[in-house]
């Protein structure tokens, strides 16, 4: 029988789930091996240099650099602050004399008589590293981080914007086919991680913002939705890094596309329960796909699953999704792989794959426009 190999997302009902948690510099890890963690922990932490403030000393005095040493009132060492003396002139006959003072907090870093600049080294930056999804903490990278397991209920979506979040799924409206409209989102979801159906508005993402929604989910989203709520068209670039408030996550594709039924129905079973978000998308090369986890109780799992990009076999029953024109977004299964490459409208050939939707049409692709929509 003919087979195949193309890449999907990741839908299970249960995985081990490995979240690797690490520091952008070494720093000092707060949790040990075995100990059992929530979502919002902190698991690591250090502190990154200060910003650098320079102020030209010697031209506020009307000095020459060579003579500003002298002149200085604070120490290379000495903490400032904002308005504090730094220099002072000799003025004229011990009189009119001139001030210069800090335009910032911080340490007095440096004082070069070259330059006449002098440096403030701002406080420095706490950085700390949370945990992301509640489990256990199974190895420590001493300095680093460390890497937590925990059983999951996991999907993965086809894109997103916003970073790492995390609070109580809710279900917003009642079908996996239902839009999500402004009127769904409700005060009380607070905090929470919501899910839809079908195209979430540029309204409905506007009222969650407002509320103070976690993570928006849904099937689809307008481009000019996504534009008109970030102000800006996005790049190639990797997402993650918006500071929209808010994350959000499609799990289907752009415009009026429903979440797929076993999607949705995965998420909804687990409404109430706490499910960590990551909008984080990368579609070049290294794929990297935004995700939801929701955090079970033990149950000795053996597949282990870090994220990222999944490839599996196609064979007869395979469900999967079309992801390019005229079918695109529609899900289905596999029923039939053809051996021989098939001539396609445009005159080419390619291996090809012969599809029954859930409407029951049976339609044929080519192999290389179809992902696989779950595991």
């Amino acid at each position: 029988m003919a087979k195949a190999y193309t890449p999907g997302l990741k839908v299970t009902a249960r995985t081990t789930f490995h979240a690797r948690r690490l520091l952008p510099v070494t720093g000092s890890v707060r949790v040990k091996v075995g100990e059992l963690v929530a979502a919002d922990a902190v698991v690591a932490e250090t502190f990154l240099e200060g910003d650098v403030f320079p102020i030209k000393i010697a031209g506020i005095l009307s000095v020459n650099p060579g003579e500003l040493l002298p002149l200085m009132l604070k120490k290379v060492g000495e903490t400032v602050a904002v308005g504090d003396a730094l220099a002072q002139s000799k003025g004229i006959f011990g009189m009119m004399k001139t001030i210069a003072k800090s335009t910032a907090a911080g340490l007095l870093e440096s004082v070069s008589d070259s330059t006449g600049m002098a440096i403030i080294r701002g406080p420095k930056l706490p950085v700390q590293v949370r945990a992301y999804v509640s489990g256990k903490v199974i190895e420590v990278i001493a300095g680093e981080g460390v890497i937590i397991e925990t059983d999951a209920a996991y999907a993965q979506g086809i894109f997103g914007v916003g970073g790492e979040t995390w609070g109580k799924l809710m279900i917003a409206g009642e079908s996996h086919t239902e839009n999500v409209l402004e009127e769904h989102i409700e005060a009380s979801m607070k905090g929470a991680i919501v899910v839809g159906g079908a195209r979430m508005t540029a309204g409905a993402i506007r009222k969650a913002r407002e509320v103070g929604v976690a993570a928006l989910i849904s099937g689809g989203i307008d481009d000019a939705d996504l534009r008109d709520v970030l102000g800006y068209d996005l790049g190639v670039a990797v997402t993650g890094s918006e500071k929209l408030g808010i994350t959000l996550l499609v799990t289907e594709g752009f415009g009026d596309i429903s979440m797929a039924m076993r999607t949705f129905q995965l998420l909804q079973s687990h409404a109430g329960k706490q499910a960590s978000v990551n909008g984080a998308t990368q579609i070049r090369a290294g794929v990297m796909r935004p995700e939801i986890v929701i955090a079970l109780e033990a149950s000795g799992s053996s597949e282990v699953f870090t994220g990222g990009a999944t490839a599996g076999l196609l064979d007869i029953g395979t469900p999967i999704r079309i992801i390019r024109d005229p079918h695109f977004g529609l899900l289905g299964t596999v029923s039939a792989l053809p051996e021989q490459p098939a001539v396609l409208g445009s005159g080419s050939k390619a291996r090809v794959l012969e599809v029954a939707l859930e409407d029951g049409q049976r339609v044929i692709v080519p192999r290389a426009n179809v992902e696989l929509s779950g595991t």
